[in-house]
């Protein structure tokens, strides 16, 4: 059974081909309209994602299902995925009949359903090891990238493998891939490697089209322009429809998650070349992009809006995590994305893919702050919330008191957290869609609580996020729900049937249909269609099965006689359980203090300002149930007060006087938590013991390798170090006012070397100073009031490398310590003929 179109969320795309117009537009054959698809790359077929289902025991083409459906409720419409061509071909280029090709054609099958347009990417010049070893066997497992263009033998096993796969029929759809009306189009291949002369590049570009093309394919064939913006004019000149490109505004795999305010880095995706016409005549598409190491939901709406300034009609970011294994984060655990374990940035990318939609090609609103607030959509770093709100739709990815703009009109609502038409107490998110007057779909996800940096070593054996199954109070303030609602579950094994009291109801994981009072709902069965999905579909993870976690980062000073907040998130304490923190000023006064919930698995407590006098303060949690006791940190039965507890691990932070110095940066202590990296070719970084023994972070310029060039001028430093300290302000608060100078203690290589230090606000708004340091190590102090307003250089460095490297917001308050929370210090010198110069930094603290 079909419901009324007016429940249809959104529409759907148009059946059919698409063509590129003269003035490099991709529009679709029916109707001629402009193409705008958003969405995201997937691999369960292939490679590691293939070998962790196997691992895990779950069956592939369930967990394809499943994710698939989670792809929907997210709103896109837009698949890519470069194909492990070496899993599925010899190598000759002979298309293998294998369990990985299936399980490509079961996908694609799949995606048709839930009227997901799809662009395939046949070569990916991958092995498939990563991050374990290789086992392929085709053609890419015996030629390199550089060998893939060059080698007769390489170019010809592609072109008989292009033939092949592009004649490949679907056992799914009964379509052969050239013919297939939801494969849009084709990008040759993913991120090729080239160097000049330009002249063979191109030709081997266009021998690669023409064998797509000679399938009696007709679809618009795209190329990579972007992985080689050296030779970038090989690609202009090739016969080819469409020029792709991606975007990783802040690097990739920095080890931790990135903190501080990102959205700078992905205000604007400039092109080089974008008045030229060769580039003008063709269409654009973006194949992956990530905010790669950031759990913030904010940055994929900037993104999307972004994209559709620069012109693209086509973003795919990379790669969404498949459900079964997104507990661990092993898919590349640079990225993060799954809409259970990942719920604001999923519903983030939800609101990207509105605003994908939205905004007009080539349409602009100004350059940040101003543009944190565009069309229907809101950004706000600050309140880590993204949202759009119109009549008909409101989003949001945090708690927020916006109100919908009308909220009467209102006909899909999702978020995290609470709004003023949704009060909820989990962590997870949920959607309503407006079914009939006074007849809504509620889907509501498990609570998904972060228990581990996700962008640490990934590890199969280490969750990084836990899923627990809760019920939870829901209160709905919509105008066609009086307080006395209904529910009624409709998901498979979901028998609830409960009404709402003063608006409330408690609720667990699961798809119900909520009614107001006299409301007949026998016509929302689980079988009825809704959009792409039938009303009872759900998928969601188990429990994880972990036993109680706390996650929890000291301070890293606090104030002495000033009272400590400790605050801690703590999974799986009840109401009947009792949470205590225990504190210790090192082997002195101890002190048992009550822990209260605040919100949902989120407990702290109070350290006295009597027990806050100067010296180490020494901490532990403990959770106490009917049967058991257990101390975090580690989770280890009994308590710290127990004669025979003997376990060492505990939480501690310095209680220090209003005089002591406040580290910003510490080599000793801060590698793990910091980015350093070089920014010019010939630049590293690395950490050196002084003459004195202690640790210093060594940023290093160096002459140009044998057979290299030697490195042209840049826009930024040879090589920069950024440090947030934000959460190192949180306990000195009280004191900010009192420092006066920023302190640097290092040494360079060489006489009068400058080293510029800048400090950053929440607002990204930098502000620097420059110092001159030789080769005896010293102390250098800085007056606060000497740092003048300047460029933010965004490191890690953003890629593509053309884009910008620097940052200049049209306003530059005056500097205010408390808006304060990134370092830089950047080395500037050239790149010498011989050997290295380096700058050797110990620490720069506030005093």
């Amino acid at each position: 059974m079909a419901l009324p179109s007016a429940a249809q969320k959104t529409p759907r795309q148009p059946e059919g081909d698409v063509f590129v117009d003269k003035q490099g537009v991709l529009r679709w054959q029916k109707g001629k309209q402009e193409v705008a698809l958003f969405g995201v790359n997937y691999t369960t077929p292939f490679a590691h994602a293939y070998r962790a289902h196997q691992k895990l025991g779950v069956p592939h083409e369930q967990a394809i299902a499943q994710d698939v459906y989670h792809l929907s409720r997210l709103g896109v419409d837009a698949f890519r995925v470069h194909v492990w061509d070496v899993e599925i071909t010899d190598t000759l280029g002979n298309l293998q009949e294998n369990e990985h090709l299936k399980l490509l054609d079961f996908l694609v099958a799949q995606l048709k359903q839930r009227g997901i347009k799809i662009i395939l990417t046949p070569i990916a010049y991958w092995n498939n090891g990563y991050p374990e070893r290789d086992t392929g066997t085709g053609f890419s497992s015996i030629y390199s990238k550089t060998q893939a263009y060059t080698n007769p033998r390489a170019i010809l096993a592609q072109e008989k493998y292009l033939t092949q796969f592009l004649n490949h029929r679907n056992p799914y759809t009964k379509q052969l891939n050239r013919d297939e009306p939801d494969i849009i189009a084709y990008e040759v291949c993913n991120e090729p490697r080239y160097r000049k002369p330009e002249a063979e590049v191109t030709a081997f570009a266009n021998r690669m089209a023409q064998a797509i093309r000679a399938t009696g394919c007709r679809k618009p064939v795209f190329y990579n322009v972007s992985e080689n913006p050296d030779v970038y004019e090989a690609i202009l000149n090739a016969k080819v429809d469409g020029l792709t490109f991606q975007w990783y505004p802040q690097g990739l795999v920095s080890g931790h998650a990135l903190r501080g305010n990102f959205l700078p880095y992905v205000d604007q995706y400039t092109i080089p070349f974008q008045t030229d016409k060769r580039f003008t005549s063709k269409a654009r598409m973006i194949y992956e992009f990530e905010s790669a190491d950031i759990i913030q939901p904010v940055m994929y709406p900037f993104m999307a809006r972004s994209f559709r300034e620069a012109g693209f009609q086509w973003a795919t970011q990379f790669a969404y995590d498949p459900m079964a294994m997104a507990f661990a984060n092993t898919e590349y655990q640079t990225h993060y994305l799954n809409l259970a374990y990942t719920p604001a940035k999923a519903l983030s990318l939800l609101i990207a893919s509105k605003a994908f939609h939205r905004v007009g090609r080539g349409q602009t609103f100004g350059r940040y702050p101003q543009d944190s607030v565009f069309d229907a959509f809101r950004v706000s770093y600050r309140q880590g919330l993204s949202e759009m709100n119109t009549p008909e739709e409101f989003y949001y990815t945090a708690s927020t008191t916006t109100q919908p703009k009308r909220v009467a009109s209102l006909q899909h609502v999702a978020g995290v957290g609470s709004s003023p038409v949704v009060r909820y107490g989990g962590t997870g998110a949920y959607f309503l869609d407006r079914l009939a007057a006074g007849v809504w779909r509620l889907e509501v996800m498990p609570d998904a609580v972060p228990i581990r940096d996700p962008f640490e070593k990934a590890s199969l054996d280490k969750a990084v996020t836990q899923i627990l199954w809760n019920n939870q109070p829901l209160q709905l303030s919509l105008p066609e729900l009086d307080n006395n609602f209904s529910l009624r579950g409709l998901n498979e094994g979901n028998t609830t049937q409960a009404q709402a009291t003063n608006g409330s109801v408690m609720v667990q994981p699961g798809v119900y249909v909520v009614s107001a009072t006299g409301k007949s709902t026998t016509q929302f069965t689980s079988q009825a269609t809704y959009n792409y999905i039938k009303l009872g579909e759900y998928a969601a993870p188990a429990p994880t099965k972990l036993g109680p976690q706390v996650l929890h980062t000291p301070p890293a000073q606090v104030s002495a006689g000033q009272s400590v907040r400790i605050t801690a998130r703590l999974t799986g304490a009840t109401p009947q359980d009792s949470v205590f923190l225990v504190a210790q000023h090192y082997y002195g006064r101890t002190q048992t203090l009550p822990m209260t919930t605040t919100s949902y698995a989120t407990v702290e407590a109070t350290i006295p300002a009597d027990m806050a006098y100067p010296g180490m303060l020494r901490y532990w949690i403990v959770l106490r149930k009917k049967d058991q006791t257990l101390t975090f940190p580690g989770g280890f039965e009994g308590q710290p007060r127990d004669w025979d507890y003997y376990h060492s691990e505990h939480w501690e932070t310095p209680i220090v006087a209003a005089a002591t110095p406040l580290p910003l940066f510490q080599a000793s202590r801060d590698q793990e938590q910091v980015e350093a990296r070089g920014i010019a070719s010939t630049a590293w970084t690395d950490y050196v013991t002084t003459p004195t023994g202690t640790l210093a972070l060594r940023l290093v310029q160096g002459a140009a390798r044998p057979n290299q060039p030697q490195p042209a001028a840049t826009t930024g430093p040879a090589a920069a170090l950024r440090a947030y300290f934000g959460h190192k302000l949180a306990g000195r608060v009280t004191e900010l006012a009192s420092f006066k100078e920023v302190a640097i203690r290092g040494r360079a290589s060489e006489a009068v070397t400058s080293v510029k230090v800048v400090l950053t606000t929440k607002d990204a708004t930098a502000y620097s100073a420059t110092v001159q340091l030789g080769p005896e190590m010293q102390e250098l102090r800085i007056p606060l009031s000497a740092f003048r307003p300047d460029a933010l250089l965004l490191v890690p460095r953003p890629y593509p490398g053309f884009l910008p490297l620097n940052y200049q917001p049209a306003r530059q308050p005056a500097l205010q310590l408390t808006e304060m929370e990134v370092l830089h210090v950047l080395f500037d010198v050239p790149a010498p003929a011989t050997g290295s110069r380096h700058l050797d930094l110990e620490s720069v603290s506030l005093q």
